[in-house]
C-alpha cells in the first residue's frame, strides 16, 4: 500500500519516539514482532523503543516523553484465573493496569494489538473471556459506521481481511467504548476509548511470513492441535492480507509529536 514502508525519521524532526511494550519470552518471536511493527509503522528502531515486560519490571514512564504507546500480542491470557497465572503474568498485568489508567485519564495515544483487547477491555470494565476465541487464520473484518469515520482506519475499505488467532476476546464492550470493527466469529475486533486509545483483536503487524513464523513457534501453545500445523499453514495463504498494516502507519502519522 502506498506509504506503508515510508520512514518518518521523527527524531530527526525533534519529535518524540513511540514505545512498544512487548511480553513474548521467545527471543526469535519477540524480535520478529518488533521488526514487523518497525516495518509497517515506518519507524526506525530509534523512533520505536522497545521494553520487554516479561524480562523485567516496567520502568518509570513519563507519558510526556512519548508520542504514543503500542502494546504487542502476548502468550498471556488475561481472563485466566489468577491462580493459574504465573508470577510474571500477574506482575505484567498489574503494571499494565496502572499504565492504562493513566493513558485513559490523559487520553494518551495508545494502540493495543490482540493482547491490547484483554488489557484495555478488562481494565475498562468489558467482559473478556473465551466465548469468541478464533482459530489462527485470515478473517473478514467489517468496519462499523464509526469505524469508517475513524482517522486510524483512514484508507481502509469497509471490509478487509486480517490475521487472527486468540483464545479470548471481548464479549461485552467496555462502557462508553466505541465499536469500530467486528467479524462474524468475533463481535469486537476493534474499539476506541475516548479519542486516542485503541485496541484491535486482529494483528495489524502481521503479514504472511510473519504469521507463518509465529504459528510455527507456538505450535505447542494450545492455539491448535500440534498435528494440525500443516493445515493451519495452508489456510494462512488463502487470502491476501495487506490493509491492516495501514493502521500502524496512520497511528504514527496522526500522533508523532
Amino acid at each position: 500500500m502506498a506509504g506503508q514502508h515510508q520512514r518518518f525519521t521523527v527524531l530527526g524532526d525533534r519529535k518524540k519516539p513511540f514505545l512498544l511494550l512487548a511480553t513474548r519470552p521467545e527471543e526469535d518471536v519477540a524480535d520478529a514482532e518488533y521488526a514487523a511493527f518497525l516495518r509497517f509503522s515506518g519507524l526506525t528502531d530509534s523512533e520505536l523503543r522497545r521494553v520487554r515486560l516479561e524480562a523485567a519490571p516496567l520502568p518509570d514512564l513519563d507519558l510526556d516523553d512519548w508520542s504514543g504507546i503500542i502494546v504487542g500480542g502476548s502468550p498471556f491470557t488475561s481472563s485466566d484465573a489468577d491462580a493459574d497465572k504465573s508470577p510474571v503474568q500477574r506482575r505484567v498485568e498489574a503494571e499494565l493496569d496502572t499504565l492504562v489508567a493513566e493513558v485513559v485519564r490523559r487520553d494518551t495515544p495508545f494502540l493495543g494489538a490482540c493482547y491490547g483487547v484483554g488489557t484495555l477491555g478488562r481494565y475498562q470494565g468489558g467482559v473478556v473471556d473465551g466465548t469468541y476465541g478464533e482459530a489462527v487464520g485470515p478473517v473478514e473484518i467489517n468496519l462499523t459506521a464509526q469505524g469508517r469515520a475513524d482517522p486510524l482506519l483512514a484508507g481502509l475499505p469497509s471490509v478487509f481481511t486480517a490475521f487472527v488467532g486468540h483464545k479470548e476476546a471481548c464479549r461485552t464492550l467496555p462502557p462508553g467504548a466505541t465499536l469500530l470493527a467486528s467479524s462474524a466469529s468475533c463481535p469486537v475486533q476493534m474499539f476506541r476509548v475516548r479519542t486516542n486509545v485503541y485496541a484491535t483483536q486482529f494483528h495489524p503487524e502481521l503479514d504472511l511470513p510473519g504469521i507463518q513464523h509465529r504459528v510455527t513457534a507456538y505450535r505447542y501453545a494450545g492455539y491448535f492441535a500440534p498435528d494440525e500445523l500443516d493445515d493451519v499453514m495452508a489456510r494462512l495463504g488463502t487470502v491476501p492480507v495487506e490493509e491492516p498494516h495501514q493502521i500502524l502507519a496512520n497511528f504514527v502519522r496522526r500522533h508523532a509529536r
